[in-house]
């Protein structure tokens, strides 16, 4: 055989080897999956709720108008220091106070009647105790005529004493008779007027107590035109000026605002917590608070109410009390009292919350966006043989055992010999992007991290190809 057709067979067949090789070597690669991978590391953990509000202190009072006119002093300004009880400011009262002094008349009227009904019936008493003396004076009389009258009678039947003493006692009995008479109808007398006299003086003084009720009245209606400070606090909003017209709120009408006046010797944050992470919060768990008008300085805090009632993100409104679908977000009012507050607080400024719900030392942790979801029957292991060669029938499953395959649970793909296994995993607290686990890891172990297409779709025991090589991103022209 010549050289040449040597050689050429020779080519031929390291082309032939070299396909092969590159056939097996493609074959062998089909179905590679290349994946980025993590570690299952121990560290400490912190779980921690976000949220954003306002600075609000604790408590602030809306000081309203209790009555209707033009405000004639303005005693305070914006940012004054004021004390519980002071006066705020005065509304123009000609009437009310007329109104007074008139029923202050009125009870020193009836009050004077009253001391002369007193008088009165001191004078009622007296006479009747004259009256009464004078009758007990004109019946010991009238006992002392009538015996001297019987004596007389007697001397006269035995004829010693003569007719005309007899009738002059006689007369003399008569006339104390009338007179006792008289005495005791002036006593009846002297007691009805001692009635009339004590029924003028109740009159009276019942009088005056109405007088009385209608100055408290008056005086209260009067009280109310001029504003108080309930409390011990800062004045942090003064809408009004002094000549303006003020009005009491109605049943379907708001009065006019003066002034609020806050307690600033506790400041809080009012924030909104999500709905998803409301259950985790507590209170007296702590926060950090940022206030963006304070920039790089954080403030310290803790818990101290949590609502109850779910708020619509859109409108602010509490959802048992709005007509909007159910389905939209909802958030949670939760208030931190702040530990330390700065000196140039204000309330309504923008705040951050960081509330720490959770801590874990040297736990157990993986990437959040490891964990990912399988449903049951994608991970039990293949059969062998197809349909197509029909070793392997089609089994129809009763609708419990089709619930069984679609029942969703929760782990991450471990890589180990080269291909990529679902493990179960039991979490417990999240971190900012460190989730904790429980059970179904060991530490130490090769866990798919990225990317997150891959994690959505890898199969269970797929072969993988780990490249940990940070992703670059191509410009866009």
């Amino acid at each position: 055989m010549k050289t040449k057709w040597k050689v050429i067979i020779t080519l031929a067949a390291v082309v032939v080897l070299a396909a092969g090789v590159y056939a097996s070597t493609v074959y062998s690669k089909r179905g590679l999956v290349t994946v980025q991978t993590g570690s299952v590391v121990r560290q400490d953990l912190t779980s921690i709720v976000t949220a954003s509000g306002e600075i609000k202190p604790k408590n602030y009072i809306n000081i309203g108008a209790n009555a209707m006119g033009d405000i004639t002093e303005l005693l305070v300004r914006e940012g004054d220091h004021v004390h519980k009880g002071q006066l705020l400011a005065k509304i123009e009262n000609t009437q009310p106070t007329a109104d007074v002094e008139t029923q202050k008349a009125s009870l020193a009227s009836s009050e004077a009647d009253s001391n002369a009904s007193e008088a009165g019936l001191k004078a009622a008493d007296d006479n009747l105790a004259t009256m009464q003396a004078a009758v007990v004076e004109a019946e010991a009389d009238l006992a002392r005529t009538k015996q001297d009258a019987d004596r007389a009678n007697d001397l006269y039947k035995e004829k010693l004493g003569a007719r005309q003493d007899l009738e002059s006692k006689t007369a003399l009995y008569n006339a104390q008779k009338a007179a006792v008479d008289q005495a005791r109808a002036r006593l009846v007398q002297a007691r009805s007027q001692r009635e009339q006299t004590a029924a003028q003086l109740t009159a009276t003084q019942r009088r005056i107590n109405m007088a009385k009720a209608v100055l408290a009245r008056s005086s209260d209606i009067l009280h109310k035109y001029d504003s108080y400070s309930p409390l011990e606090g800062v004045v942090t909003n003064l809408p009004v000026r002094a000549g303006e017209s003020v009005v009491p709120g109605l049943q379907n009408q708001t009065g006019t605002l003066i002034m609020t006046i806050a307690d600033m010797s506790l400041i809080t944050a009012e924030v909104k917590v999500d709905e998803t992470d409301i259950v985790n919060v507590q209170l007296g768990q702590q926060a950090e608070i940022t206030i963006d008008a304070i920039p790089n300085k954080t403030f310290k805090g803790h818990v101290t109410e949590i609502g109850n009632t779910a708020i619509l993100r859109s409108t602010g409104v509490a959802a048992s009390q709005s007509a909007i679908s159910s389905q939209e977000a909802k958030d949670f009012k939760v208030v931190i009292a702040m530990d330390n507050p700065p000196d140039e607080i204000r309330p309504g400024l923008s705040c951050t919350a960081k509330i720490t719900t959770a801590t874990r030392k040297n736990a157990l942790t993986i990437p959040i966006q490891a964990l990912t979801v399988r449903q049951k029957g994608d991970l039990e292991p293949k059969k062998p043989g197809t349909p197509a060669s029909g070793t392997q029938p089609v089994i129809k499953l009763t609708p419990a055992a089709e619930k069984a395959r679609k029942e969703e649970i929760q782990g991450v793909f471990v890589v180990a010999g080269g291909k990529a296994t679902f493990h179960k995993v039991e979490t417990g607290i999240t971190g900012a992007t460190d989730i904790e686990v429980l059970t179904g890891l060991d530490e130490g172990a090769q866990i798919v991290t990225g990317t997150y297409q891959i994690i959505r779709t890898i199969a269970n025991d797929a072969q993988v190809k780990v490249d940990n090589k940070p992703v670059v991103e191509t410009p866009k022209s």
